[in-house]
């Protein structure tokens, strides 16, 4: 954090991302603050209008009044929620006390208080933000187009401090199958390194593929991995195995149709020569650059959108992709359609229309 600044705002979309920030800036801050009561924490979360005027007052009050010892105070407040695109954050109440706050925090001397704030997440388009952003300094975490572009380094500097690292495609498969999710990303790479132990420093892709759990949208990597394998056998022990553990149709159901819609994409690329089965980086970026215009201007991970997915994992899926034709993948997606269907009218029989299916799209020559 520089001296000079009458506050900085770290914030972002990801809440773990921000708080992990905040907490180094909030160490050196307070880093020459011997005095406990020269450090201050305030609670920034609130429900309701009501909450937001706590937290305020409780942030100036801490602002205006000095430790009974030493010239210098730290405040700190933190995991503000009422900055948000929300009913909190829209209401009159709580706009009326971020004019509040934002008026004590352009009188503070940076001499004397130094004064950090953390918030998740926040709108930008709002004129209390860009205030922020002409009278302090405001540090925005997750401005990358991609998430795996913010969690690449941050599992490197995390393995670092754990005292491991991780092999390239230990990285890519750890971020595929924990679905982007910073908290989940730092957690199973913790578990990791624990289980390595003594046994060395490099937590290799395999050990990724057999002690992470897949999370959110990479659930049920399993039965589609099976699938995809063009094994029969494997695909229906996969569903035995899915349906034992209690799980619902529909979920494996959606995985299998994410992942034949970007199987369909990279085989129309692929025919169309626009990548090689085995596609680096930027030979993607400029197939991206050719076709993006095609998918509109969202950017959020989609697998209606192959471009928008990790490039480690579409190079993984052009093995597969390069295994059917166009054809029996569009075929696919029809089966697939057919068993949501069939779920309905036997919703007693889930295990036995997935069978069904599998043998359908994988038992013939």
């Amino acid at each position: 954090m520089a001296h000079h600044a009458r506050f900085t705002l770290v914030c972002g979309p990801d809440d773990f991302l921000v708080q992990r920030r905040a907490r180094d800036i909030w160490s050196g801050i307070v880093s020459d603050i011997e005095d406990d009561l020269g450090q201050e924490k305030i609670d920034g979360a609130a429900a309701n209008a009501a909450e937001v005027e706590k937290a305020v007052g409780g942030c100036i009050s801490a602002i205006q009044t000095m430790p009974m010892f030493g010239d210098r105070k730290a405040v700190w407040l933190k995991d503000v929620s009422f900055l948000a695109d929300s009913v909190t954050g829209r209401a009159e109440g709580t706009l009326r006390q971020v004019q509040r706050l934002q008026q004590t925090l352009a009188s503070c001397d940076p001499g004397s208080v130094r004064v950090l704030l953390s918030a998740s997440p926040v709108d930008r388009r709002r004129r209390e933000y860009k205030w922020f952003q002409q009278h302090g300094e405001v540090e925005f975490i997750g401005e990358s187009r991609r998430g795996d572009d913010v969690l690449r380094p941050l599992l490197s500097e995390e393995a670092g401090r754990l005292g491991v690292r991780l092999e390239p495609g230990a990285t890519e498969l750890l971020i595929a199958k924990i679905n982007g999710n910073a908290r989940l990303a730092v957690e199973e790479l913790r578990k990791l390194a624990t289980w390595l132990g003594d046994e060395g420093e490099t937590i290799a892709e395999s050990h990724v593929a057999d002690l992470v759990p897949p999370f959110g949208e990479g659930d049920f990597f399993e039965a589609a991995e099976a699938f995809f394998s063009r094994n029969l056998p494997w695909t229906l022990e996969a569903i035995h195995r899915h349906f034992f553990a209690g799980y619902d149709a529909r979920p494996l159901l959606t995985n299998l149709q994410n992942r034949n819609r970007l199987l369909i994409q990279l085989r129309v690329l692929l025919d169309a020569g626009a990548i090689t089965i085995r596609p680096n980086k930027s030979a993607l970026e400029r197939a991206g650059e050719t076709y993006l215009r095609h998918f509109g201007d969202s950017t959020d991970k989609s697998s209606l959108n192959v471009f928008s997915q990790n490039p480690w994992y579409l190079g993984r899926l052009c093995q597969s992709a390069n295994a059917f034709p166009l054809r029996r993948l569009i075929d696919f997606q029809s089966e697939f359609l057919r068993a949501f269907t069939a779920i309905l009218q036997r919703p007693r029989e889930q295990e036995e229309v997935l069978r069904e299916t599998a043998v359908r799209c994988l038992g013939g020559k």
